[in-house]
């Protein structure tokens, strides 16, 4: 597929192609256009032309459309869910699940569009008044991962476009198909030439260009830390806006009174969802040594459980997107083993007929880690959890903290206030307690420290894309 640009596919200047593959069968699925600098140009030429009359667009008009694009999100959902089941290899219930939730957040954002305003201070001076207005803050670069390639762009599109901003995409490489088939939706919804523009390739080639050309007001990029922090300090050099969500390594903590019942089966699904394929899942647990080992016998049941194969045959995994992400599983297992640490279940590649052709890596769990271990310090992005042991709540809590990382944590307690109190402690953007769920779409989801700049999602994320003016009124 070509780039998508004023509302056109869009042939690449290089006339090259990257192919796109299917990692649970290693088969061609599609192409995306290889991009270059004279394509970015053209993205953002039509972007900045677009947002002169976008701005100026009545809010009712921006957030019907964004209604409307939401409805045909979930009318195309099989289609589009099928298109990212082949080219992420997520199972196809979840991959209609994010297309669902993305069409949900779309709305979420519509709505609370229309509840954004500015305000009058009360001076009381006569014939004087201040009025404090928000703008669109401009052309917008989203650029956006492999790992849930629709609900991430949602969270940046839902947002900057009912603010009047206009949208560049630059999705992953390894997914773009869905994403270009999202901005023709778009297109049939109803929306301008330019305002929602889709140009694909490799980051290493074209990121600079997007980041750096004159026309980009703005750069919302979820992904991984080093990048983010690339992408923020060529941002910075143009004194250009940023919001970066970037990696995690999540920890949780189990107490003695924690209801096994309860924690068990949470963690297994969230740290095991999508392969392990996500910024802030379950990465590191620490279990109070009174509960350690009837917490461990129950996880490895747990995870033993669940079906790993072909995304279209009603399994609970898939395989992992290509060989780099796989790798890194398979050296924090290595390492891990080397250091003391006990692989419970899982631990290698699958293999056999059904496995073979693809990059399949069975849930696992590392039993006696300790914070020497790649697995309880690094981000895994893949299905491996380690577990350790802990003999107070406040060492708990140190363990959890002791980490660059800062974009989620959890507390599992049988007693509200101590889970509250871990919940104050414990340096992240996000804390759960007590249960592991999605997070909502009226609350703030960033991180802290190395993991990320700013908040996406409720009304924090909508003001994102927004500058404030103040205008002194005499009259």
């Amino acid at each position: 597929m070509e780039h998508f640009i004023n509302n056109q596919r869009h042939t690449p200047d290089s006339g090259q192609y990257i192919e796109v593959i299917n990692p649970c069968t290693a088969e061609v699925v599609g192409t995306c256009a290889r991009g270059n600098t004279a394509d970015v140009h053209a993205a953002l030429t039509s972007a900045g032309a677009a947002f002169q009359t976008w701005k100026k667009q009545p809010a009712a008009h921006r957030v019907k459309l964004q209604h409307e694009a939401a409805r045909l999100m979930r009318l195309y959902s099989y289609e589009i869910a099928d298109m990212l089941a082949r080219e992420l290899g997520r199972p196809l219930a979840g991959c209609i699940h994010e297309i669902s939730r993305s069409a949900d957040l779309l709305d979420f954002y519509a709505e609370e569009a229309l509840r954004m305003k500015g305000e009058i201070p009360l001076h009381n001076l006569e014939g004087e008044k201040a009025l404090v207005v928000r703008q669109p803050i401009g052309v917008v670069v989203a650029i956006t991962p492999f790992n849930y390639p629709i609900t991430l762009l949602c969270m940046k599109i839902g947002a900057a476009l009912p603010m009047g901003c206009t949208v560049v995409a630059k999705p992953s490489e390894d997914t773009p198909l869905s994403t270009l088939r999202l901005a023709e939706i778009f297109k049939e919804a109803g929306y301008p030439e330019g305002v929602f523009n889709v140009i694909t390739g490799y980051g290493h080639e074209i990121g600079n260009a997007l980041v750096e050309h004159p026309i980009t007001s703005k750069i919302a990029f979820t992904g991984g830390t080093n990048t983010g922090k690339r992408i923020g300090a060529l941002a910075a050099a143009h004194n250009k806006r940023v919001t970066l969500e970037l990696g995690g390594q999540s920890p949780v903590i189990v107490c003695e009174e924690a209801d096994l019942s309860v924690a068990c089966p949470a963690i297994v699904k969230h740290a095991f969802a999508n392969s392990g394929q996500f910024c802030y899942r379950v990465n590191r647990v620490y279990v109070h040594q009174n509960v350690y080992e009837a917490f461990v016998e129950k996880i490895t049941a747990l995870a033993n459980r669940l079906k790993v194969g072909d995304p279209f045959s009603n399994s609970d995994m898939g395989p992992m997107v290509n060989r780099k992400i796989y790798q890194n599983s398979e050296v924090q297992v290595a390492d891990a083993l080397q250091k003391g640490g006990t692989v419970k279940t899982g631990g290698s590649r699958l293999t056999g007929e059904d496995y073979d052709k693809g990059w399949f890596f069975p849930p696992t769990i590392i039993a006696d880690t300790n914070h020497s271990m790649k697995i309880m310090t690094e981000e895994t992005f893949g299905p491996v959890i380690g577990v350790m042991k802990f003999s107070t709540n406040e060492e708990a809590v140190a363990l959890g903290n002791d980490s660059e990382y800062g974009l989620a944590a959890y507390v599992f307690s049988g007693q509200l206030g101590t889970g509250l109190r871990m919940a104050e402690e414990l340096e992240a953007g996000s804390v759960w307690v007590n249960n592991i769920h999605r997070s909502y779409q009226d609350v703030p989801f960033g991180g802290v420290k190395q993991s990320g700049i700013g908040r996406e999602k409720g009304r924090y994320g909508l003001e994102a894309y927004t500058e404030l003016k103040t205008i002194y009124l005499n009259y």
